[in-house]
This record gives structure tokens, C-alpha cells and sequence, in this order.
């Protein structure tokens, strides 16, 4: 049987905006690209946190179902419900065998949550997961430091400049907000 995978993720903080992006891209192997605009994108909690994930689909939406319940038990406080939930997440026979990884941000907070139990919060306020993540990433490292860009602008373009770079990304984005 063979694995879908391909994703790139990117979340970036400028001043009080956040944004994350996501490709559309679904690859199933090594080489077939099952779907070009699949949304690895979606707003939580009353539209005041914006998701994205990377990894096996039936799973992630597992773990967004589970994330959000978390969210309403703490009254939509990022910090608190993803740090309960990693707890979770890694405690559980079940859950640990999900292959996904989130990443998540408000207005205050951008957190990359693992089913190791990691709860990382970036010390420049850019983060990226999936297979096209390191390339998106650089880019936006170098354009919060060298431009002028408001947070969507970055990650469009950082996810453009990845979906040259990264067999496994696409230029059909889903840009979330905040």
C-alpha cells in the first residue's frame, strides 16, 4: 500500500498579524500527485485559532476533533489546551499512532504540537511542518528579516518560492488570518 503524504505548512507572525498558509498538494508513493487542492487549513475555536497539518489526513482530522473539544474545555486558550492535549496525545495508546503533526496559532501564539508530546513555540515566530516545511520556512526567515512584508504577503511568498524548490508542493494555497 502506498502513503499520501506531501504537505508544506507555514505560519508566520508579523506585528499583531498571523497568518499560516498551506499547499494543496496530495501525493500518494513517490511520484503520483492525487489532488492539487486539498485545504490543510482551517480555523478552530470561533475563528480566533487557525490550524494547518501535515501527515495522514484521516488522522489529522482525528486530532483536530480531539484538539478542538480541548479548546472549548479551556474557553479557547491556545497554550492550555495545547499543552493538556499533547499530554494526551502522547499518553494515549491510540492517539500515538496517529501520523500527523499540527501546527497552530492565535493572536498571541504560533505552536507546533507532535504526538511525542512537543508543544514548540518558535523564538522568531515562524514555524513549518511537512515534507516542503524546511524550504518555506528558510524563505520566510529571510523575508521577516529583510522585508518589509506584512504576514500573509510572507507566507505566500515563502510558499511560492518552496513550491519551486519542493517536488512535494504546490502553488494552490489555502491563507488563513488573524
Amino acid at each position: 500500500m502506498l502513503d499520501a503524504h506531501a504537505t508544506t505548512i507555514l505560519a508566520v507572525r508579523v506585528n499583531d498579524t498571523v497568518a499560516i498558509g498551506g499547499d494543496g498538494q496530495v501525493t500518494l508513493g513517490q511520484s503520483i500527485v492525487m489532488k492539487h487542492g486539498a485545504k490543510k487549513i482551517r480555523r478552530l475555536y470561533k475563528g480566533q485559532i487557525v490550524a494547518g497539518f501535515a501527515g495522514a489526513t484521516a488522522d489529522a482530522f482525528t486530532l483536530f476533533e480531539l484538539f478542538e473539544a480541548k479548546l472549548e474545555e479551556r474557553r479557547g486558550n491556545l497554550v492550555q489546551a495545547a499543552v493538556e492535549f499533547a499530554k494526551d496525545w502522547r499518553k494515549d495508546k491510540y492517539l500515538r499512532k496517529l501520523e500527523a503533526m499540527l501546527l497552530l496559532a492565535d493572536k498571541e501564539h504560533i505552536l507546533l504540537l507532535t504526538g511525542t508530546g512537543d508543544v514548540i513555540e518558535p523564538d522568531d515566530n515562524v514555524a513549518s511542518i511537512g515534507s516542503g516545511g524546511p524550504y518555506a520556512l528558510s524563505a520566510a526567515r529571510a523575508l521577516v528579516r529583510n522585508t518589509n512584508l506584512d504576514a500573509e504577503a510572507v507566507v505566500r511568498q515563502s510558499m511560492a518560492i518552496a513550491a519551486e524548490i519542493c517536488v512535494f508542493t504546490n502553488d494552490h494555497l489555502t491563507v488563513e488570518t488573524l
